[in-house]
Parts: structure tokens; C-alpha cells; sequence
């Protein structure tokens, strides 16, 4: 592939029109850091430790305050719930905790309409095979690479949880795990003056989106996706000279979300209710491989604002 980053003597960042943001675009270059990683992290190639969950049988019929209590402890303490029931939750009582955590968005994207139940329970379903379809592989075997829910949308449209409850594991060779990695964990691994430049930098084009890197109290929280091979149009509102550094910030970033020792997996089993903190984690999935209908894998997911 052609490298053409923001480092690129041949293509500087420019100044918009009206000496707005500096912009750019950003191409993974075959030599970048995190390629490697990235290739043995979401094909199953690195050991990853278990995300375990609570095992709490006793709510899936029980109190619903209980559930819920036990889901706000669970985020309190680390961004993430993790709770193994008997069985899964009716949708009833699904869409209640979602109602519980905030409001569950609608699932209007018109790709995923066969996939969705009272418009906003979304059926996760392996079928497909490896496709190239952006919409279409959350229900094929593709992995999917670490990012932000939503990063391109503004902060008030951004999910804050991702709920996910399993129905059907799937074969238990088929390998696709969900892949956490704590925010945190990446922001540690970052020099300040990454951090200055991503605080700074936005996908472009994309009216009222965050910067990549932005305080919320006393941490650091990203809106961001790792692109693969596609490009990154990015702007940058600081001094021009600055804008230069966007590339080697943005290879820094993808190397620290990579970084295997930060990873750890969800290896779904029925009735295990996962609720995802969308600001202490990015997430993903690693590759799985096609299976007869009868063993599907089978999530359900609210994304809740």
C-alpha cells in the first residue's frame, strides 16, 4: 500500500479555507507498529485473559432492582459488568435495564432492519461469510478492529453503554471473541504531547464530533476507530506548524490500543449479560469461522445513550 500520513514531505497538512483547521489524511503505512499486533490479537493468535462473569442465576427471574444494582456496582467500579445468569433475560426485562441505564437507541440503519426487534434490540447473528460490507460484518465471521462506539458521531449521540447478552455461544471452535481494552491502559502508554495533538485532532467532514483524545475529569477518553486500510480524514485546530505530528500520534495511538498485555477477552457462554462502558473501553472482535446454522453464535445488543 502506498504511504501518504501526515508526515509525508509530499503531502504537508493545508490550512482550510478562511485559515481554518489545519487537515490531512491518514493511510496505515505496512511498517507501522501496530500492524503486527493487531494481525495476532484479532486472529486468536495472543492468549487472552478472560473477562469472567458474576455468576448471579438468582436474577434472572428475580427482582429487577436487584439486576440493576448489581449492573450499577459493576460500572462503578471498573466500567464494565460482567454477570453469568441461569438463562438470558426476556426482552422484557432486556429493554428494561437498557430503560434503567438510559434511553436505547433506535436501529435505523436500513442494511441491519432484518436483524432488529422492538427498534432497538439488535440480533447478532454469525451467518454470513467474510464479506466486505461495512454493515454486514457484525453478522459475518470478519473481525472487527478496536474502536469507540460511534466515534464519528457527537459525545450527546454516542452511546455511553453497549449491552450485549448471549443466546447462543456458537461452536466453540469457530474463535470470535469480544476483545476489551481499558482506555486507561492506552492513555498510559501515550507521551503528553501525543495526548496535546489528539486533544486537538477530529475526523474531518463530520459536523460536532469530538476530538480523538478529551478530558472527562481526571482521564483520558477517546472517540476514535482503527480504520484498517481505509483512510482517515482528520483536521487539526491548533498552531500548523503542530499539525505535522498528526500521523506519528495517531501510529503511537493504534500501537497502545494493540498492545497485548491491555487485552482481554469475552468468551460468551448462554446467559452471560455484558454491559460495555463506552467511555473506560475500546472493543472489538476477533475473526471467527463459518459454522452449520444450529450452531450460530447469537447475541442481543442494546446501545443505550
Amino acid at each position: 500500500m502506498e504511504h501518504r500520513s501526515a508526515l509525508s514531505p509530499a503531502r504537508p497538512p493545508v490550512r482550510g479555507a478562511g485559515d481554518g483547521p489545519a487537515h490531512g489524511t491518514f493511510l496505515a503505512d505496512p511498517a507501522d507498529p501496530h500492524l503486527a499486533p493487531r494481525e495476532r490479537l484479532l486472529g486468536n493468535g495472543v492468549p487472552l485473559a478472560d473477562v469472567t462473569g458474576r455468576p448471579r442465576p438468582d436474577l434472572t427471574a428475580g427482582p429487577r432492582d436487584a439486576l440493576h444494582a448489581e449492573v450499577s456496582e459493576q460500572l462503578w467500579s471498573r466500567g464494565l459488568a460482567a454477570i453469568q445468569l441461569d438463562e438470558p433475560l426476556t426482552d422484557d426485562r432486556f429493554t428494561a435495564l437498557g430503560a434503567f441505564l438510559g434511553t436505547a437507541m433506535p436501529e435505523r440503519d436500513p442494511a441491519v432492519a432484518p436483524y432488529v426487534e422492538r427498534e432497538v434490540i439488535l440480533n447478532l447473528r454469525s451467518e454470513h461469510a467474510r464479506t466486505d460490507d461495512v454493515s454486514l460484518q457484525p453478522f459475518a465471521v470478519n473481525h472487527l478492529s478496536l474502536h469507540t462506539e460511534s466515534s464519528g458521531a457527537p459525545v450527546d449521540t454516542q452511546p455511553r453503554y453497549i449491552v450485549l447478552m448471549c443466546l447462543a455461544p456458537g461452536d466453540a471452535a469457530q474463535g470470535a471473541r469480544t476483545v476489551l481494552v481499558p482506555m486507561r491502559e492506552v492513555a498510559r502508554r501515550l507521551s503528553p504531547e501525543t495526548l496535546a495533538v489528539l486533544s486537538r485532532t477530529r475526523y474531518r467532514d463530520r459536523p460536532g464530533v469530538p476530538t480523538i483524545a478529551r478530558r472527562v475529569g481526571d482521564r483520558w477518553v477517546f472517540s476514535f476507530r482503527d480504520f484498517l486500510a481505509d483512510a482517515l480524514r482528520w483536521s487539526y485546530e491548533g498552531p500548523e506548524e503542530d499539525a505535522t505530528a498528526v500521523g506519528d500520534a495517531l501510529r503511537e495511538l493504534l500501537a497502545a490500543m494493540y498492545a497485548p498485555e491491555y487485552a482481554r477477552g469475552l468468551q460468551w457462554r448462554r446467559g452471560l449479560l455484558v454491559v460495555i462502558d463506552n467511555t473506560y473501553f475500546f472493543h472489538g472482535r476477533t475473526s471467527g469461522s463459518a459454522t452449520p446454522e444450529a450452531r450460530q453464535r447469537h447475541l442481543k445488543r442494546l446501545r443505550v445513550v
